[in-house]
């Protein structure tokens, strides 16, 4: 079995909603999070609030703190770097952030 990772292609970029987040199944059934900036700078990261034990992530506030661009859980409040993953409240928490691009309106992550 390959280790190696590919790009997959998730969603169009008209299904993406500015300083908002919409959910996607990757290829291996987890729920990821997609996150577009002004920028038209694409972000994901998985799904689960590790706090609040839910797939409730896409549904949080996109905020940014000192140029840190973060998820806050509709449930408990943290805020989750889109970057890193890293809980910017809570160091012993943390969620996966997925390497992700736009390429001819096609948005893709690396998994």
């Amino acid at each position: 079995m390959s280790n190696s990772k590919a790009w997959q292609t998730i969603c169009q970029t008209q299904d993406l909603v500015k300083h908002s987040g919409v959910c996607a199944l990757l290829e291996n059934e987890e729920q990821i999070a997609i996150f577009q900036t002004d920028d038209q700078q694409a972000f994901s990261i998985s799904n689960w609030d590790p706090a609040g034990k839910a797939n409730v992530l896409y549904r949080g506030i996109i905020g940014d703190e000192n140029g840190e661009i973060f998820v806050a859980s509709p449930l408990y409040k943290e805020r989750f770097s889109l970057q890193t993953g890293k809980c910017l409240d809570d160091e012993q928490l943390a969620v996966t952030s997925y390497q992700t691009r736009i390429i001819n309106d096609n948005v893709q992550v690396l998994i």
